[in-house]
This record gives structure tokens, C-alpha cells and sequence, in this order.
């Protein structure tokens, strides 16, 4: 049923849980498994990273960004095919943009915390939700977990 799927992976604690998940899916369809990762300018930045240029920053955090994301590939038991992809931008288009880019058939994406900001200005997955050309699957983490 899948051919391709898209894990959105953000670098929170529910990171693992999205992974496993979107991995077994692959692993049951035989399905490629790829990647994504969204990156913007973090708030908190140290002070070093001030004297990077515009062009430096970005790289720096898409290199690392792309660091992270195959260290979480290397931790999965089953070797799975699909590439890893990292961009700058908003993190709903980013996913949006690279799952029609790949064909994505599946978008697995993680949910968190429902608090007043996210009910005014929606969270990243109930955009993805809304925006995707294809299914998405939104992990949440246990019930036991989330008490």
C-alpha cells in the first residue's frame, strides 16, 4: 500500500516514537523511509554562531541537523532504503513540500501538547495535516505517557 514514506522528525523527546513508528509502517510495506527535518535560526543561538554569515548559519544548521537525522537512521535494527532530507524554512511547508517532491504516500509526523498558543496559531501537525497532498499518520505518545 505504501511505496514511500515521509518521517517528520523534529529533535523533541517523541522523536524515537515517531521513527519506530514510521519505520515498522516501512518495514511492513516494504516501503522506502525517508527523513525530514525542518531548520530555522533557534532563538536562544550562542553567541559564536553571531559571527557566522547569513550563508554559514544556514549550512551549519543543516549539516547538523543532517548529523542528527542519521544518527536516529542508524539506531533503527532493520536497514530501510530512502534519503534524508534537511531544509530551512517553516517546518509544516517543509514537510509539505518534501512529500510532494518524493511522492510521499504517507507523512508520519508526531503531536504534542495542545496548549493556548497552539489553539490560536494551529501546531505544525494540524497544518501538515491540512496541507498535505497525501495520509498523514499523527503519532501521539501513549496514554500512560501523556498523564
Amino acid at each position: 500500500m505504501y511505496t514511500k514514506i515521509l518521517a517528520a522528525l523534529d529533535g523533541s523527546p517523541r522523536t524515537d516514537l515517531v521513527l519506530r513508528q514510521a519505520a515498522a509502517l516501512a518495514a511492513t510495506h516494504g516501503a522506502a523511509l525517508h527523513l525530514c527535518r525542518a531548520v530555522n535560526i533557534p532563538l536562544g543561538m550562542p553567541v559564536e554562531a553571531w559571527s557566522l554569515s547569513g550563508e554559514e548559519l544556514t549550512a551549519r544548521l543543516v549539516e547538523l541537523a543532517h548529523q542528527d537525522l542519521e544518527r536516529s537512521r542508524g539506531s533503527l535494527t532493520t536497514a530501510l532504503t530512502g534519503e534524508i532530507h534537511v531544509r530551512l524554512g517553516r517546518p509544516a511547508q517543509v514537510i509539505c513540500d518534501v512529500a510532494d517532491a518524493i511522492a510521499a504516500d504517507l507523512i508520519v509526523i508526531g503531536s504534542h501538547g495542545f496548549d493556548g498558543l497552539d489553539r490560536l496559531l494551529g501546531t505544525t501537525a494540524a497544518r501538515v495535516v491540512n496541507h498535505a497532498g497525501c495520509s498523514v499518520l499523527v503519532v501521539r505518545p501513549p496514554r500512560d505517557a501523556a498523564a
